[in-house]
């Protein structure tokens, strides 16, 4: 029977792993943590994740969610993007933008902040 004691010995795992030319004393599990660090970066939230994992906590999903450079730039991309849009979707008026209002005459504390990126 297959237990964790023997697995390694059963499956001949020290030697798979370098076979397939991964680093030596890489774990069965390191490729449950790559597989949900994968999904993670690839977009899954937190429910999707515990949802593979069989994760009844968000505190074990979370682990896979590491933070990194390339998914820091993406999520800075594409807010610049939705600045950008909002920056060509609102005409131009002879005062910059500085006295627009909505409806009811009050853009609120959201507006200060837009027509201030507005006059940039």
């Amino acid at each position: 029977m297959l237990r964790r004691g023997n697995f390694g010995r059963c499956t001949k795992w020290p030697a798979m792993v370098v076979a397939a030319g991964l680093p030596a004393g890489f774990h069965f599990h390191d490729l449950r943590h790559t597989g949900n660090h994968l999904a993670a970066g690839s977009g899954a939230t937190t429910r999707e994740l515990m949802h593979r994992m069989g994760h009844s906590s968000m505190r074990a999903a979370l682990i896979y969610q590491h933070a990194t450079n390339a998914r820091d730039r993406s999520i800075a991309d594409a807010m610049s993007a939705l600045v950008e849009s909002g920056r060509t979707a609102v005409p131009e008026s002879s005062d910059n933008g500085a006295h627009q209002a909505d409806e009811d005459g009050d853009d609120g504390a959201a507006g200060a902040v837009v027509l201030g990126l507005m006059a940039c």
